[in-house]
C-alpha cells in the first residue's frame, strides 16, 4: 500500500505524462485528464485488483472509462503499471498506435475494457459487466467513471435505474463533477442540480467528496467495499477541477480539448515538478 504522499507524487508524475503526450500529439483532451488524475491514481494503485502481466485475468476488477476523451490519464497509468512500454505514450493519436484519441478495443490496447468514444454508454456497459459477475457467481468489482455532462443523457439514467433494480452492489460509478463540458459550464447548458439527490432517488448509495482530497477519495472507496452485501450500487460524486495542477488550464472549459504549445508545455512541467 502507498502512503498519501506517495500517491500524490505519483499523480503529479502522471499529470506530467498527460501534458507531454497531448503536446506531442498536438491534439487531445488534457483538462479532464488532469482533473481525474487523483481519483484514478488512488483506484489503480490502491484498490483495483488487476494483473498487468495477464490483462484478461477472469477475476480482475473491471474499470470502464465512459468519458473516453480523458484517456491520456488512463494510458499514462496503464504504461506506468506495466501494461505496455512507456515509450508508447509518445504515439498518442498516431495512425496505427494502440493509444487512440479515445480508448478502443479494436486496436487491442492492453488494460482497456471499453471503447469510449460516444458519451453516455459506459454506465450501461458497466451494468452488464456487474450483472454478468453476479450471474456467473464471480467476485470481481466494476468501477465506471462518467462525466457530469453524461448525466444530461437519458441512457445514463436508464442504466442507473437498471443497476438499482438488479441490486448491483458490486458496481461503483465515479462521477467526475468538474462542472464543465465542451461548450461551457454544465449549469448553463443543461442544469444538473440537485445531482446528488437525483442519484439517491434512483436508489444508489451516494457518497459526495472533494475529488482532490486523498483522505476523502480513500474513504469513499473503502465505503464502497464495506457496502457490499447491501444490494445497492454505489455512486461517488467527486467534485473536481478541470486542468488541475496547471494554472492556465484550471477551471477553463476551453481546455476540455486542445494542446499546449511549447511555452505552455514548459510552464506546465515547471508547475508539476
Amino acid at each position: 500500500m502507498m502512503t498519501i504522499a506517495q500517491l500524490q507524487q505519483k499523480a503529479k508524475e502522471l499529470r506530467r505524462d498527460v501534458v507531454q503526450m497531448v503536446a506531442g500529439a498536438r491534439s487531445g483532451h488534457p483538462g479532464g485528464a488532469l482533473g481525474a488524475a487523483d481519483l484514478l491514481t488512488v483506484l489503480y494503485y490502491q484498490y483495483l485488483r488487476h494483473r498487468p502481466d495477464d490483462p484478461r485475468w477472469p477475476e480482475r476488477d473491471r474499470f470502464v472509462l465512459s468519458n473516453g476523451h480523458i484517456c491520456p490519464i488512463l494510458y499514462a497509468i496503464l504504461a506506468d503499471r506495466g501494461y505496455f512500454p512507456k515509450s508508447e505514450l509518445q504515439r498518442l493519436r498516431r495512425l496505427g498506435s494502440i493509444l487512440q484519441g479515445h480508448p478502443s478495443l479494436s486496436v487491442g490496447t492492453p488494460g482497456v475494457e471499453h471503447s469510449g468514444g460516444s458519451l453516455g454508454l459506459g454506465l450501461s456497459v458497466s451494468v452488464g459487466m456487474a450483472l454478468a459477475a453476479q450471474l456467473d457467481k464471480r467476485d470481481y468489482r466494476v468501477y465506471c467513471m462518467i462525466s457530469d455532462g453524461e448525466c444530461q443523457e437519458g441512457q445514463t439514467w436508464e442504466a442507473a435505474m437498471s443497476a438499482a433494480h438488479y441490486r448491483l452492489d458490486n458496481l461503483c460509478v465515479i462521477i467526475d463533477r468538474n462542472g464543465t463540458q465542451i461548450d461551457g459550464r454544465t449549469e448553463e447548458i443543461m442544469s444538473l442540480e440537485p445531482l446528488a439527490e437525483k442519484w439517491r432517488a434512483f436508489g444508489w448509495h451516494l457518497i459526495e467528496i472533494d475529488g482532490h482530497n486523498y483522505e476523502q477519495i480513500i474513504s469513499a472507496f473503502e465505503r464502497f467495499l464495506h457496502h457490499r452485501g447491501t444490494q445497492r450500487p454505489t455512486a461517488i460524486l467527486a467534485r473536481t477541477v478541470i486542468g488541475k495542477g496547471v494554472s492556465f488550464m484550471e477551471n477553463d472549459y476551453h481546455w476540455h480539448h486542445g494542446a499546449p504549445n511549447q511555452e505552455q508545455l514548459e510552464q506546465a512541467l515547471r508547475e508539476l515538478a
